[in-house]
C-alpha cells in the first residue's frame, strides 16, 4: 500500500486534500499520538475510495497532480507505444486489515500502530 507512483519514469506523490490529512497522521505517528480511529478511518477511506483521479491520470496523462486523490494508486507505467498500465492497491487486503482491526477491539491495532510508527510492514 505504498504512496509512491511512477509517472513517466519519475516517482511522484499524489497531491490532494488527503495530503493534509496524511501530514496530520504522519505528525501523530511521529509524536506517538496516533489514535485507533485514525487508522480505522484511513483503512476505510482506502477500502471504499473512488479511483476516479487515478483513471483521469492514466487516460489524460495529466502533469499537474495537485487536487488529485491518488491514494489508491500503487503504480502507473506508460510505454513508448502508448500502452498504459495502472496498478491500484489491493482492496481485499485493506478490507481484511480493516475487519481484523475492527474485530480485535484494539488488541491487534497496537501492533499495527507500532509497525506504522517504525515504517515496517505490519
Amino acid at each position: 500500500m505504498g504512496n509512491c507512483r511512477v509517472f513517466r519514469g519519475e516517482r511522484v506523490k499524489g497531491g490532494s486534500d488527503l495530503e493534509e490529512k496524511g501530514s496530520t497522521l504522519k505528525r501523530r505517528i511521529k509524536e506517538g499520538r496516533l489514535r485507533r480511529e485514525d487508522v480505522l478511518r484511513r483503512l476505510a477511506e482506502l477500502a471504499f475510495g473512488q479511483p476516479n483521479d487515478c483513471v483521469r491520470l492514466a487516460l489524460e496523462g495529466l502533469t499537474d497532480l495537485k487536487g488529485l486523490d491518488l491514494s489508491l494508486l500503487s503504480e502507473i507505467k506508460r510505454s513508448d507505444k502508448g500502452l498504459v498500465e495502472v496498478k491500484l492497491i489491493d482492496r481485499v487486503k485493506v478490507l481484511e486489515r480493516l475487519e481484523q482491526a475492527m474485530d480485535d477491539g484494539g488488541d491487534g491495532i497496537g501492533e499495527l500502530l507500532k509497525a506504522l510508527g517504525s515504517g515496517e510492514e505490519p
